[in-house]
């Protein structure tokens, strides 16, 4: 016998899960009408989107930096999809938005304990995130999280949101207070458009040190130069490279004549920054 499905009993599902009117009501006539049998059956439909579509590419999304009322922690969420359509829905941005919400309120250790905090009473982040896909009808993850914590009276974090939720920036202060947010702040703009590479020579990947001293080797050595002089030129081009990519020593983008180091200590002598986080799509 045929199930009569009303279009108060599709609305109402839509506006639980936020599935597609056809999908809806695809999904209560498979439910006999049961509405909680209907909600599952679509959260199904989301995991096995989920794992069809696992190998697509998720280049676009919503990047969200927060950080708590006292500046003492901060954290970044990466909600990652796969068009600009999608990412810049209303919906979307607002979903990345309450994920970074309850990864400040929990600062979970890592991105895999962040996905198994609740979302509400009934799903995970990881299964609304699942939930989602089939929603969408895209490839849907929290790509990355990071996140910065600092102790009352040593220091505070500041956040920056650049180009539409694009990317975003942490970057913690060692010295607290409101007479250096705006520093804090410029830093971190500073951080979005220079992305160095790290706080200062020790915080180069030493990876990323040894090819680039590769690179300057050989550039040498097909000048001509000697063997036993490569590694002298190739350090001396090093510290151009570190001038560019560590933030210390970066020029300051808004005046020229100073380092990141001098702006700050333009504020105060001992300001300085302690850490920082980039994360951007891509």
């Amino acid at each position: 016998m045929d199930v009569k499905i009303s279009a108060k009993d599709v609305k109402e599902l839509r506006d639980i899960t936020g599935a597609g009117m056809m999908d809806c009501k695809k999904a209560l006539t498979e439910a006999g009408g049961n509405i909680e049998e209907a909600i599952a059956i679509l959260r199904k439909k989301g995991q096995k989107l989920s794992a069809k579509r696992a190998d697509r590419d998720a280049k676009e999304g919503a990047v969200i930096a927060k950080t708590s009322a006292n500046r003492n922690n901060g954290i970044i969420v990466r909600l990652s999809c796969e068009t600009d359509f999608v990412a810049k829905g209303e919906g979307f941005v607002n979903f990345a938005n309450e994920i970074a919400d309850i990864a400040l309120a929990n600062l979970p250790e890592n991105l895999e304990a962040l996905l198994a905090l609740p979302y509400n009473d009934e799903l995970s982040i990881g299964e609304k995130v699942i939930e989602q896909v089939g929603v969408i009808g895209e490839k849907v993850e929290v790509k990355t999280y990071e996140k910065i914590e600092t102790a009352a009276g040593e220091g505070q974090v500041l956040p920056y949101i650049h180009m539409g939720n694009r990317a975003a920036v942490l970057v913690a202060l060692n010295l607290e207070g409101p007479d250096y947010i705006e520093s804090g702040k410029n830093v971190a703009m500073q951080v979005a458009a220079m992305k160095p590479l790290g706080l200062n020579k020790d915080g180069i990947d030493p990876a990323v040190i040894e090819k680039e001293m590769e690179i300057n080797m050989d550039q040498a050595r097909q000048l001509g130069k000697p063997e036993e002089m490569l590694q002298r030129i190739a350090m001396g081009k090093m510290n151009k490279f570190y001038k560019e990519n560590t933030l210390m020593a970066q020029t300051y983008v808004k005046d020229g004549s100073m380092t990141v180091e001098s702006y700050l200590q333009s504020a105060n002598k001992d300001l300085t920054v302690t850490e920082f986080k980039h994360v951007a799509l891509g």
